[in-house]
């Protein structure tokens, strides 16, 4: 090999350094798209609509939120994991893709720690308990008597094994006693209308999903699924408050594909914060049904690999498996 041979591979990586130091520096230079794993309409929709438009302000670019519904999240998840780790592709973290699945399915096309790289989280999305009106319950310690005495197991929706409301019920049903039958349902709408025809004896639904009819008496809130009282229902207590200790709530935060350099996800964190900070974004968030939370990356980080260990203890108990 010639003297100038060698002079040229060895000042290679010293070149090619700057050079992709000015690629990160320019980031970005086009729009970013952020996946959502979820249905058009539904709280992570929503949500990553809200978030996106004052990131994109932040960048300086617009960010295109394009929703790959299906299998539990696992669909629009493994695009992210999969696209390339340039910044260009963010997706929306949940309590399923990061947290249930990993427990729920026999064969994960990713997996959650190793192939992602968080950002922040967003929100927490509460859940409300609520029964038919012409059931006799009006709090939580009213429907758990009123379920024993049934003589037949409880029906209860959601909209899918490993969402947060299939686990906090899961919950309810370990901690109560209860036998709890659980119906898998792809829109939120049908599950609402069997509740308040009685097909249905409970759900532990969203907030934006039954606000409107909760409030025009159509379906009887009875508690709070999640840590606190919501700004929605400030007067319905938890379940914790009333002698059942399920805390169990919907979650959703920002993450990349594994990979993506550290000046980008510092970049990305940094304005996830800052919007998640304008007091108008964080009514606007509220205003939906959720409860924004700033929660930065390495914080992030930790809390989903613990909200994991927490839920896979409830999804083992509960039994329930996904091939």
């Amino acid at each position: 090999m010639t003297l100038a041979r060698r002079t040229l591979l060895t000042a290679a990586p010293l070149l090619a350094a700057p050079a992709m130091l000015r690629a990160q520096g320019a980031w970005p230079d086009r729009p970013v798209r952020w996946v959502n794993p979820g249905p058009a309409g539904g709280a992570g929709d929503v949500l990553s609509r809200l978030v996106g438009d004052r990131l994109s302000a932040r960048i300086g670019q617009p960010v295109v939120v394009e929703n790959r519904p299906g299998a539990g999240t696992n669909i629009g998840m493994t695009a992210v994991a999969r696209a390339a780790p340039d910044g260009y592709t963010v997706g929306l973290a949940s309590i399923a893709s990061h947290a249930a699945n990993k427990w729920l399915y026999a064969n994960m096309p990713f997996d959650a720690q190793r192939d992602f790289a968080a950002v922040g989280l967003i929100a927490l999305v509460p859940n409300i308990v609520v029964v038919p009106p012409a059931n006799p319950p009006r709090d939580l310690q009213g429907f758990i008597a009123w379920a024993k005495g049934l003589g037949r197991p409880l029906n209860f929706g959601s909209v899918g094994i490993g969402s947060s409301q299939h686990l906090a019920a899961a919950q309810f049903g370990q901690i109560s006693g209860i036998e709890i039958i659980h119906a898998p349902y792809n829109q939120a709408g049908q599950m609402n209308t069997d509740l308040i025809e009685g097909r249905l004896d409970v759900l532990f639904q969203s907030i934006s999903a039954v606000s409107g009819m909760a409030q025009a008496g159509r379906m009887r809130p009875i508690a709070v699924s999640g840590p606190e009282r919501v700004p929605a229902f400030p007067d319905l207590p938890t379940m914790r408050e009333q002698g059942v200790d399920v805390t169990t709530t919907g979650w959703f935060g920002l993450c990349t594909p594994a990979g993506v350099p550290e000046p980008i996800l510092a970049r990305l964190d940094e304005a996830l914060a800052a919007s998640l900070a304008e007091p108008d974004l964080q009514a606007r968030i509220i205003a939906g049904g959720s409860v924004p939370r700033i929660m930065r990356r390495m914080d992030f980080t930790q809390w989903m690999a613990g909200e994991s260990e927490r839920v896979g203890v409830i999804v083992r108990a509960s039994g329930a498996r996904l091939d």
